[in-house]
C-alpha cells in the first residue's frame, strides 16, 4: 500500500517533548464515496489543536491532528459531484477523522470549497475553521441579516474567530461591532479588521455599560469561565450569547431573569452528525467570493515554512503563548 509523510502524536505531552509531535510514515487514506483526496499545501493551528494534543492518552497508533487546510485535489470518490481533480480547495475538516497534518488528506466534499483564487495556499489556510465558526455564530445562532441592527460585542476580537467575525458582521449586517482587547497591538488589529470600537476585557462591565448603556444585543464568548455574571449584567433583556468554549461548572441560571438566550457553536457538529453538511461548502464558497472581491481579508499574521514536526511544533508554541493576533500557518 502507498504511504505518505505525516506528523503524529502519541500522548498528551508538553509541546517541546519530542514525542508530542513526530514525523511518521503512514498509509495513504482510503476514500469514502463522498471523499476527495487533497494534497495539503498549508495548514493553520487553532486552539482546538492545542486542546486535543494536551488531552491525548498514551497510544501506539498515531493521532494525526490538524483541521484547517488548503491544497489541491488529487483523487475523488465515486459519489463526488461538486469538486474535481486539480481543484484548489480550502476546508476545516472533521474532528472524528484523521487530521490535516499529512501529505494527503481524505475529507468529505460537502465540507470543502474551492479556495479564493486571490489568496496563496498559506493565506487561505488561515481562514476556514474560524470562518465557519463566525458564519454559523452570526447567521445561524444569532440569525442576523443584512437589515439587523444593534450592538455586537466580540470578546477576543484580535483572535482567529474574532478577526473573521468582525469582518463578516461589518460586511453582511448592520450591527455596530464592539471588540475587546487589552494590548495596543491587539486593539489596533481589531480596529483594522473593522471594529467600530474596542474596549478592555479587564474592565468589561464598566466599559460595556459606558459604550452600550441600553445593553449589548449579541455577545460572542470564546472565554466564558468566570464571565457569566458580567454577561448577565451587560446584555439586554432577550439578548443573545454564543459561546465556543465549555468550562467546567458553567452556571447559566443568572441569565434567566433577563431571558437571555445562550447558544453553543461547534463547527464540527455538521460533520459529526452528517447534518446538512453541504451548508459548510456553501458558506466557504460565499466567503471565497467575498475574499476575491476584496471585502474579507486573510487573518494570517505568521507563516512557518516547513511542513513537518518542527514546523507544526513552532506553530503550536505560538498558539500556546496566548498572545497570538490573527492566525499562524504552516506551509511547504
Amino acid at each position: 500500500m502507498a504511504t505518505m509523510r505525516a506528523v503524529g502524536s502519541f500522548d498528551g505531552l508538553p509541546v517541546d517533548d519530542p514525542k508530542a509531535l513526530q514525523n511518521i510514515e503512514i498509509d495513504v487514506p482510503d476514500l469514502r464515496p463522498h471523499d476527495v483526496l487533497v494534497r495539503v499545501e498549508a495548514v493553520s493551528v487553532n486552539p482546538v489543536d492545542i486542546k486535543r494534543r494536551g488531552a491525548l492518552q498514551p497510544t501506539v497508533e498515531p493521532v494525526i491532528l490538524g483541521h484547517d487546510a488548503a491544497g489541491v485535489i488529487e483523487a475523488v470518490g465515486p459519489a463526488v459531484t461538486t469538486l474535481s481533480v486539480g481543484d484548489e480547495v480550502w476546508y476545516a475538516g472533521d474532528v472524528s477523522r484523521p487530521g490535516t497534518n499529512a501529505d494527503l488528506h481524505a475529507v468529505d466534499e460537502r465540507i470543502v470549497s474551492r479556495k479564493p483564487s486571490s489568496l496563496s495556499f498559506a493565506e487561505a489556510a488561515a481562514l476556514p475553521l474560524t470562518t465557519i465558526t463566525a458564519w454559523e455564530t452570526l447567521f445561524e445562532r444569532f440569525a442576523l441579516t443584512a437589515g439587523s441592527t444593534g450592538d455586537l460585542l466580540v470578546l477576543g476580537a484580535a483572535g482567529g474567530v474574532g478577526s473573521v467575525l468582525i469582518q463578516l458582521a461589518k460586511k453582511l449586517t448592520g450591527v455596530r461591532v464592539i471588540g475587546t482587547a487589552s494590548r495596543p497591538d491587539s486593539r489596533e488589529w481589531a480596529l483594522t479588521m473593522g471594529a467600530d470600537a474596542v474596549i478592555d476585557h479587564h474592565d468589561l462591565a464598566a466599559q460595556a455599560r459606558d459604550i452600550a448603556p441600553a445593553g449589548i444585543d449579541y455577545l460572542f464568548s470564546p472565554h466564558s469561565a468566570g464571565n457569566v455574571d458580567v454577561y448577565a449584567e451587560i446584555v439586554r433583556p432577550f439578548g443573545h450569547i454564543t459561546a465556543i468554549d465549555e468550562p467546567e461548572g458553567l452556571e447559566l441560571v443568572v441569565l434567566k431573569e433577563k431571558s437571555i438566550a445562550w447558544h453553543w457553536e461547534l463547527m464540527f457538529t455538521r460533520a459529526l452528525f452528517g447534518y446538512d453538511m453541504i451548508a459548510q461548502q456553501k458558506l466557504l464558497a460565499a466567503t471565497a467570493d467575498l475574499v476575491d472581491r476584496g471585502e474579507i481579508a486573510t487573518t494570517v499574521t505568521s507563516i512557518v515554512t516547513g511542513f513537518d514536526a518542527e514546523g507544526i511544533r513552532e506553530a503550536h508554541r505560538a498558539v500556546e503563548s496566548g498572545r497570538m493576533i490573527g492566525k499562524v500557518v504552516v506551509t511547504r
